[in-house]
């Protein structure tokens, strides 16, 4: 397959996806398209002033690139917006002077960059009322189409709801060139979207998140082929990293459709946001999102191995019996959130998101015999849809990418109570909650890293 084949394929399907979106009317995908962001910034603006939003490196790669095709496409632009900090993340002070900034320029924000650099432009450009365009310059997650941006805030990791880019801009020329660990990150981010599609699975047959049939079509249609090549994706090899890409700019797509994103993320997704709001550090730094949700998909395919392997029917006969046992009262869960998150800014972010799951003893058992009623069929539907562990860790070591816990600094007892923690993370029902529901927890969970689970060695 020539280049152009390839790169037309990911036009097609990007195209396509795009009519079900309400923000991003344009994405390019190519070679050498640093050099229309001219002709692509006056399709999409026209009449409009430019400024261009980076930071020292990414503006450096590509931003003064970018700036220098605006001038000769005739366009008028504002004074750069480099952001020049050492340890720089997607904080909600970063986002404030971005905002400040903006609200004094008459200009359109054509962020330059990767993660964090697009979510804060994001975020700050919605403030101000105004839509803006991704330049990227790396195949490193998936938020470059997504409707949110992900901002700490109050100590807390936090999604903040805001519109997508009207137009996404990707030169593979600058992408191929990214560190390898960039692109590994998106890899690990991308994969995480099997078993967070095992996730919403269980989530449509309890009727808490029904499927979306075109979002979940966007996302894991091609899944397979994109995430087909990991070792290309760590050598630079243009073709993986495209469908790479694709599939990143397509999960964000997505989210724009089902206007969530439960189309990408599930539990392993929590595991990240708990360490990211644990503020944990490896070797002096924090590890990437993808790193560290990389991790958590491997964590929550050895879960679903578990399961998968060792419940039938009789199971849940058992856990509905055992209801009366078993049930956690609002009274208990509140305690367990104090005990575990109560010395933290997370405290009333968990208590939160808790209170909106809880469920009273006669849903419960609505649920476990819906469980068991189609278990069958649901079984089916999650090995399809499923990976073996430890395939999706082989793919993600191939990707470079840490597909160990010890990889990313976290010791595997912090990795077992944090299964318990990521489960009080967040309302969205994924088989963290499945098996708090089932009161399985040793069974299941903590059998992953006694003799012979796949946490022991």
């Amino acid at each position: 397959m020539s280049a152009s084949d390839f790169y037309q394929e990911t036009a097609a399907r990007v195209e396509k996806a795009l009519q079900y979106c309400d923000d991003t009317q344009a994405v390019v995908i190519g070679e050498q398209t640093l050099e229309q962001v001219g002709v692509f910034f006056k399709r999409l603006f026209p009449n409009e002033r430019a400024i261009v939003v980076a930071d020292v490196t990414t503006f450096a790669l590509a931003g003064k690139r970018v700036l220098e095709e605006l001038a000769a496409a005739g366009i008028s632009t504002d004074e750069p917006f480099v952001y020049n900090e050492p340890d720089m993340h997607a904080e909600m002070r970063f986002v404030d002077v971005l905002k400040e900034r903006l609200a004094v320029a008459d200009a359109i924000p054509v962020a330059v960059g990767s993660g964090t650099v697009n979510d804060l432009c994001k975020y700050a450009s919605s403030l101000v009322g105004r839509s803006y365009i991704a330049v990227g310059t790396a195949a490193s997650m998936d938020g470059y189409a997504s409707f949110g941006a992900s901002i700490e805030y109050n100590e807390c990791k936090q999604t903040f709801s805001c519109p997508a880019p009207r137009g996404i801009l990707i030169d593979m020329d600058v992408v191929c060139k990214a560190p390898i660990k960039m692109n590994a990150a998106g890899f690990a981010d991308l994969i995480a979207k099997i078993p967070a599609g095992a996730d919403w699975i269980l989530a449509d047959l309890i009727g808490t998140e029904p499927i979306d049939t075109i979002a979940w079509s966007l996302v894991q249609d091609s899944l397979r082929d994109w995430v087909a090549n990991p070792e290309g994706v760590a050598s630079g090899d243009r073709k993986a990293l495209t469908f790479l890409m694709e599939g990143l700019i397509m999960s964000g797509l997505a989210m724009q459709k089902a206007k969530t994103s439960r189309t990408a993320s599930g539990a392993e997704h929590q595991f990240s946001h708990l360490w990211d709001n644990q503020h944990h550090k490896f070797n002096g730094e924090a590890p990437s999102h993808g790193f560290k949700v990389g991790v958590g998909t491997v964590a929550t395919s050895a879960l679903y191995e578990r399961i998968l392997s060792t419940w039938n029917e009789s199971t849940f006969d058992a856990a509905i019996i055992a209801i009366p046992d078993n049930f956690r009262s609002w009274a208990t869960i509140e305690k367990e959130l104090e005990e575990n998150f109560g010395n933290s800014g997370l405290y009333e972010t968990v208590k939160r998101e808790c209170a909106k799951k809880f469920v009273e003893p006669n849903e419960l058992e609505r649920r476990l015999k819906l469980f068991r009623n189609n278990w069958v069929e649901l079984k089916t539907r999650l090995s399809k849809q499923l990976m073996p562990a430890a395939e999706i860790q082989e793919l993600i070591a191939a990707a470079k990418a840490p597909a160990t816990p010890e990889e990313i600094g976290i010791e595997r007892t912090r990795l077992q109570k944090s299964y318990a923690l990521a489960q009080q993370l967040r309302y969205r029902y994924n088989c963290l909650d499945w098996m708090q529901d089932m009161g399985l927890w040793e069974e299941t969970v903590d059998s992953l890293f006694q003799a012979n689970g796949f946490w022991c060695s």
